[in-house]
């Protein structure tokens, strides 16, 4: 089974017109959870990664399990505020506004390989502000992973242009 067969399409939420790709379905799954670890630790198992940065909230939970089983650390990025300790930050541009991201200073070492990965690609704003913050801290940045890419909102294309490596599980083309 395809991992696009696990994850629910929300019409209208959170407003008219927008189709959410709604991943808990995926997670209530024991079979779907599994297989997205699996299809991950499996590209990632020999690539020698340090840890895998995650992008608050959705992202702790594909990246956790897949830390776990590749055996690295996990670095939580966040929104403004969330973080205890000393923090870096990076400003992003949303649709209408701003936003901030942070990091904790000491929670990726310079040279340390990194896999950056979340739910979700669609704008790119956030994985670019993330990957800004992981450069910032001398992390070098392996790959950007997603369960799901939206490729008709161009953040596929925005990371490639930067020289980013890009995998994604499936894709909503069109939708």
């Amino acid at each position: 089974m395809s991992i696009i067969s696990y994850i629910r399409t929300i019409p209208d939420y959170p407003k008219k017109g927008v189709q959410f790709r709604d991943i808990t379905t995926l997670l209530l799954d024991a079979r779907g959870l599994k297989k997205f670890v699996d299809d991950f630790s499996s590209r990632y198992a020999n690539a020698g990664i340090d840890k895998i940065a995650v992008i608050e909230a959705r992202g702790f939970l594909v990246g956790a399990p897949l830390a776990y089983v590749l055996g690295c650390g996990l670095v939580p990025i966040r929104k403004k505020g969330k973080l205890p300790g000393k923090t870096i930050g990076q400003d992003y541009l949303l649709e209408y506004g701003s936003d901030r991201i942070e990091v904790h200073d000491d929670a990726i070492l310079p040279g340390q390989k990194i896999l950056l990965i979340d739910d979700l690609l669609a704008t790119g704003g956030t994985a670019l502000a993330a990957a800004s913050l992981i450069e910032k801290s001398g992390g070098k940045i392996h790959e950007f992973a997603f369960l799901v890419d939206l490729p008709d909102l161009g953040g596929h294309q925005k990371l490639r242009e930067k020289g980013y490596s890009v995998f994604t599980l499936c894709e909503f083309a069109g939708e």
